[in-house]
């Protein structure tokens, strides 16, 4: 029987995607560039690479943060410092905290059967206060953020230290959900937990990570947790 969820936070929980929208508009518009179809596909395209890398150990945070703006406006012509074009991104990000459809019902209802956790790879200074406002904080016991833990998902070292913070924890009553393959899935694989498949989205599965199970929505965990 599962006892512990822990549980991605950007599109899983909250519809990163909207946040994302209006803090790369933002920062855009705050250095003098258009956001253009175009600009925000370029985007995309750019901060997923940064992100694999991340994942895959070749790059740092930091390297990710930063570069993926450098990289960005170089590609447009522009030159930024990536530093301080990262702080004002996460600052504007920090501002956006809607629920996925459903999400909070969800939230609400598992936290009187199961303890929750929030596992993110997100930057502490824009997921905390994301989590405050939406009012999150108080269904969850804790979240372990990247920047508190000093590692990111998809290292086991990661959940070694998030199991060690979690009093009575008990590995065979856990389950890692969330909408990353390469993130949440394999997090939870090297972790040596069950996982579930948050694919709100409908994405493709690469078939070389699988799930233990797949819902469409966070909606339908309590209902796949009660058949087990």
């Amino acid at each position: 029987m599962i006892k512990f969820l822990l549980i991605d936070l950007d599109n899983t929980i909250l519809d990163f995607h909207k946040a994302e929208r209006i803090g790369l508009e933002n920062t855009l518009r705050h250095y003098g560039v258009e956001s253009t179809a175009e600009t925000v596909e370029l985007y995309k395209e750019i901060n997923a690479a940064h992100w694999r890398a991340l994942e895959q150990g070749k790059m740092t945070r930091k390297q990710v943060n930063e570069g993926r703006f450098t990289e960005l406006f170089r590609v447009m012509g522009r030159e930024v410092d990536g530093e301080k074009c990262a702080a004002f991104y996460l600052s504007q990000l920090a501002l956006t905290y809607d629920y996925l459809p459903g999400a909070e019902e969800a939230i609400v209802s598992l936290s009187k059967k199961y303890r929750l956790f929030v596992a993110s790879d997100g930057t502490a200074s824009v997921q905390f206060p994301r989590l405050a406002a939406s009012g999150m904080d108080r269904y969850i016991e804790k979240a372990f953020i990247f920047e508190v833990l000093g590692e990111n998902k998809p290292p086991k070292a990661y959940f070694d230290l998030c199991f060690a913070q979690i009093p009575g924890f008990d590995p065979a009553k856990a389950m890692m959900v969330g909408d990353s393959l390469t993130s949440d899935i394999q997090g939870g694989i090297n972790a040596g937990i069950p996982t579930c498949w948050v694919n709100t989205f409908g994405k493709e599965s690469n078939g070389s990570i699988r799930p233990d199970y797949e819902i469409p929505s966070l909606s339908q965990l309590e209902a796949l947790l009660q058949t087990l």
